[in-house]
């Protein structure tokens, strides 16, 4: 098997070793059940796509014919991964599944707050002087 053939299944495989880590890693930290989707949905599926990737390869050249199933496996994977999120997504949403508020989040919170007292500060008066005609 030629060099440069081994060196680009080995990126494959790192790759997908990398990013099934990374998936892995944000299943277990991150803070609620939303964001924990996103860890094996897209990810550990980039992942384990790309090491089926540097397999078919590899045994593409090994047996000198395209390994058909290693990209059936790719492409249910690929379709399959983001459908069932939706799925559990909508599942969690139907069972009011609450989700913890970033600083971000909290933050444009308070300052559509203000801004809704604001508006309604500037209308009072208005509406007030309306009145009393």
């Amino acid at each position: 098997m030629p060099f440069w053939i081994e060196v680009i299944v080995s990126l494959f495989l790192l790759l997908g070793a990398f990013f099934a880590l990374v998936g892995s890693i944000g299943l277990a930290k991150l803070p609620d059940f939303f964001r924990r989707l996103h860890g094996p949905t897209k990810a550990t599926t980039l992942g384990v796509g790309g090491m089926i990737l540097g397999s078919m390869l590899y045994f593409t050249f090994l047996n000198n014919e395209l390994q058909f199933q290693e990209l059936l496996i790719t492409l249910f994977l690929f379709i399959t991964a983001p459908a069932s999120a939706h799925i559990v997504a909508k599942a969690a949403l139907h069972l009011k599944i609450q989700h913890k508020a970033t600083h971000t989040e909290t933050q444009d919170d308070a300052n559509a707050g203000k801004k809704k007292a604001k508006a309604k500060a500037i209308e009072k008066p208005e509406s007030n002087a309306e009145s009393a005609e």
